[in-house]
C-alpha cells in the first residue's frame, strides 16, 4: 500500500534518523500527538520521545500547546512548526507556481486548469502498463506507489467498510492554495485510473493533516475481496 515508500521518508529527512525521524513522520501524519501516543506507536517510553521532542522543539521543528482530551488534566499535544513542514518534499513548488502565474497572465485560467488537466493525462498514460485489467488493489498500489514517488507520502487502506486513499503530504501546497484546479483535476486523474468514484473528505490547502479520498468501488465485490486482503 506504499507504505514502505512513506516508512523510508524518515531515514531520507537530513539530519534526522532513527526515531527523530519517525517522530517527525508521525507528527507529519496524524499531528497534534502527545508524547504517550507517539511513545505507543513506536514502542518506546514517553520518557525516550519527551528527549528527542525536546531538542526538536529547540531546533524550532516542533510546537506544542496544551489540550484536553477527555478527563484529567489538559495534556501537551505536539505538532510540526513552519520549518518542520520545510523538512518534507515541495515539489519545485515556488518555479511551478511562477510558471503558472506567467501562463495565466498569457491564457488566462482556462489554460492553468487545462495544463492540469494534460498534466495528469500524462501520468494515466505512464500507468497504463500497470492498470490496464488490473484488479483495484494493483490499481491502487500503482497509483499510491506513483504519488509517494513524486513526494505526496499516499497510501491506501479498505477498513469498517470503506476504502480510503490518502496522502500526507502536498509536494505541491503553495501551487494548490493558489490553483484549486490542481486538486479537482487530482480528483478527476483518480476516478479515471482507479475506475472508481472517488470523494475527497480532508483538504490539506485547506488546513487538514492530509487530503483524504473516499473510493466507491462500482462493484460491491471488489470492496469485499480488499478488506479481505487488508
Amino acid at each position: 500500500m506504499a507504505q514502505s515508500f512513506v516508512d523510508s521518508l524518515s531515514a531520507s529527512l537530513p539530519g534526522h534518523r532513527g526515531l527523530r525521524g519517525q517522530i517527525l513522520l508521525e507528527l507529519k501524519r496524524n499531528q497534534p500527538l502527545t508524547a504517550k501516543e507517539l511513545a505507543q506507536r513506536h514502542g518506546v517510553t514517553a520518557a525516550a520521545v519527551r528527549r528527542h521532542l525536546k531538542e526538536l522543539e529547540a531546533e524550532q521543528l516542533v510546537v506544542y500547546r496544551r489540550e484536553r482530551r477527555g478527563k484529567g488534566a489538559p495534556a501537551f499535544v505536539y505538532r510540526l512548526s513552519p520549518a518542520g513542514e520545510e523538512l518534507f518534499p515541495r515539489g519545485y513548488e515556488e518555479a511551478l507556481k511562477a510558471a503558472l502565474e506567467f501562463l495565466e497572465r498569457t491564457g488566462g485560467r482556462e489554460a492553468v486548469r487545462r495544463f492540469f488537466f494534460e498534466r495528469f493525462a500524462e501520468v494515466a498514460e505512464s500507468l497504463k502498463p500497470k492498470i490496464e485489467g488490473a484488479t483495484l488493489q494493483r490499481r491502487l498500489d500503482a497509483v499510491t506507489e506513483e504519488l509517494s514517488r513524486q513526494g505526496f507520502m499516499a497510501e491506501w487502506s479498505a477498513g469498517e467498510g470503506v476504502l480510503r486513499m490518502a496522502e500526507h503530504n502536498c509536494a505541491v501546497q503553495a501551487v494548490a492554495e493558489r490553483y484549486p484546479e490542481i486538486c479537482e483535476e487530482e480528483r478527476r486523474f483518480l476516478r479515471e485510473v482507479l475506475g472508481a468514484e472517488v470523494d475527497r473528505r480532508q483538504h490539506i490547502a485547506s488546513g487538514c493533516n492530509s487530503c483524504e479520498y473516499v473510493v466507491e468501488p462500482h462493484c460491491a465485490i471488489e470492496l469485499t475481496e480488499l478488506k479481505e486482503r487488508s
